[in-house]
């Protein structure tokens, strides 16, 4: 019996087996749905941190920013996945985010050096469209203005592609951007709170376009080999969106996070999204097949500041113009 009892109080002596390090990431929805690129990124991460990397919703992008900003340092999140350049000032003055020490992404089509904030994957805003349906789609906000077309978009305080479209009339008319919302208030059907619904509306008929990407086309012909669907050029130009991931300062996993926004550069992050978050890589890798067939000829974007600086105007124009 004493024998038993020195082997049982020196088992219970013996350290407990240490527990796996979790990572919480903070995304958007689309990115962890089933299709998209969340489940993939997650097993091969997984497969060299030693940890449990578990992806919590956040609604769409903008709504990410939100969130932050009323959970403060008491967010669960150890990184935040699927900001913007549009929202990054914002995000960089609540003063929740830490550098994270990587080198600048190499396969972006302007220059982009944060030490806040990495890109992960970027592209173009556009209109999408049904060929068979459109057979020539408008060419500019005035004549998608002008026409009876109904169009479907995200709300831009819930959303990046939201937000995207009023810098993208703002950069592209300046001054006259109310005006292109007067024109563009009775071709709106109804205004989502994400793409994940705006482009569920389009694809059921309820719309003629969709306010979406010029990389939309590309899941319908290479996963459906469907090739209906196009985006329509605008002579103003594309505003282009950098997708980023940042760190919170508070995170209790500062190590494991700056492993996984290095991971986010590593091919195995990389070449999962093309084909499942319909995006272009921020690294110069091979595109799928069948993944582009043109490009915009101009880009538009506002810097971090101006674009900060443009948000509460523009809005309020879409706002005004809406409301009539």
């Amino acid at each position: 019996m004493r024998l038993f009892l020195a082997a049982l109080t020196s088992c219970l002596a013996l350290p407990a087996a240490a527990e796996v390090p979790v990572l919480t990431v903070l995304t958007y929805d689309s990115f962890i749905s089933e299709w998209g690129p969340g489940p993939a990124v997650e097993k091969a991460f997984e497969e060299t941190c030693g940890c449990d990397l578990r992806f919590v919703s956040g609604g769409d992008g903008a709504a990410l920013l939100a969130r932050l900003q009323l959970e403060g340092a008491a967010s669960e999140a150890d990184v935040v996945l699927g900001l913007d350049t549009g929202l990054t000032a914002a995000a960089a003055a609540t003063g929740l985010f830490a550098p994270h020490g990587q080198p600048a992404a190499t396969a972006l089509p302007v220059a982009y050096d944060d030490p806040l904030f990495l890109p992960y994957d970027w592209g173009w805003f556009a209109f999408v469209f049904d060929k068979s349906k459109l057979p020539a789609p408008p060419k500019s906000f005035a004549e998608l203005a002008a026409s009876d077309l109904k169009i479907v978009i995200q709300d831009p305080r819930s959303s990046t592609p939201g937000l995207g479209l009023l810098l993208w009339v703002k950069a592209a008319h300046g001054d006259a951007a109310a005006e292109v919302w007067k024109g563009l208030a009775d071709n709106i059907v109804t205004v989502t709170p994400g793409w994940s619904e705006a482009y569920g509306l389009f694809l059921e008929g309820e719309a003629d376009m969709v306010l979406s990407y010029t990389t939309s086309p590309a899941y319908h012909r290479i996963a459906e080999q469907d090739d209906s669907k196009d985006w329509a050029p605008f002579d103003e130009g594309h505003y282009l969106q950098v997708e980023l991931t940042g760190i919170l300062a508070a995170s209790d996993q500062p190590d494991l996070a700056k492993a996984f926004l290095a991971f986010t550069q590593a091919p195995e992050f990389q070449s999962a999204l093309p084909a499942t978050n319909w995006m272009y890589p921020a690294t110069d890798i091979p595109l799928p097949e069948g993944f582009e067939t043109a490009r915009p000829e101009k880009s538009l974007l506002l810097s971090a500041e101006e674009a900060r600086a443009a948000r509460d105007p523009a809005l309020a124009e879409w706002q005004a113009a809406l409301a009539q």
